[in-house]
Formats: C-alpha cells, structure tokens, sequence
C-alpha cells in the first residue's frame, strides 16, 4: 500500500465454540460497521472503489492454524484485501462450558483488529 487514509480498530469475541475466525471476523465488522467514506473513492486512484488496498492486521490468540483467512477477507466489502496475523488477544475463561454451543472447553477468543484502507 503507497497511501494509508485511515485505519478502523475493532474487536470481536467467541464465547462459545472456540471458533477463532468467527471471532476475527466480529473484529473486522467492529471495526467497519460503524464508519462512513463518503470521500473514499475521490482519494482512490480513477476514483474506483476496485483500487482501494485494504491491509487487515489481526492480534489473535492461540489456535492460529485454525484461522480461515478467506473468510475474514470476505468481511471487506471492496477493494484488494491483505491479511497480516501476529501473537495477541485473549483467551480467557467464559466461566461456563455449553455442549449445546459445541464447546470443546470453557475458552472464548478475543482478537483485536486494525484495519487500514488506502491504494
């Protein structure tokens, strides 16, 4: 990415289920669904919302090998999207194990999200 216009952070959580992308992806809808770019495609090279670069850096916690990448990618509604995976969040106790959320223990997943938009 040449130029960083803005960059969005959010949050998302599994309680149940262990499920570390379903956790990712919350994290990437935090961080987006409550922004507007009415701009964005004046600063985007020919103006197209095809040309925008999306880089999503996500901190996740244990389990990384069970991160689906594709559909945290589908998260991004536009543009070309990157996604940069280091140590971080939190796995922590939710206090209970539910059979019926098809949990494997009493662990949720908390990652945290940064998501930057440019070209």
């Amino acid at each position: 990415m040449n130029q960083i216009l803005f960059i969005q952070t959010g949050m998302g959580i599994d309680v149940h289920g262990q499920d570390i992308t379903k956790a990712a992806v919350r994290a990437v809808e935090n961080a987006i669904w409550s922004n507007s770019m009415p701009g964005i495609e004046k600063s985007l090279p020919e103006q197209r919302l095809e040309n925008m670069s999306v880089t999503v850096r996500l901190a996740v916690p244990l389990d990384r090998e069970s991160l689906h990448i594709d559909k945290v990618k589908e998260a991004i509604p536009y543009g070309t999207v990157d996604v940069d995976v280091t140590d971080g969040g939190m796995a922590t106790s939710s206090g209970i194990i539910l059979e019926d959320k098809n949990d494997e223990n009493d662990l949720m997943y908390i990652v945290n999200a940064a998501v930057e938009v440019g070209y």
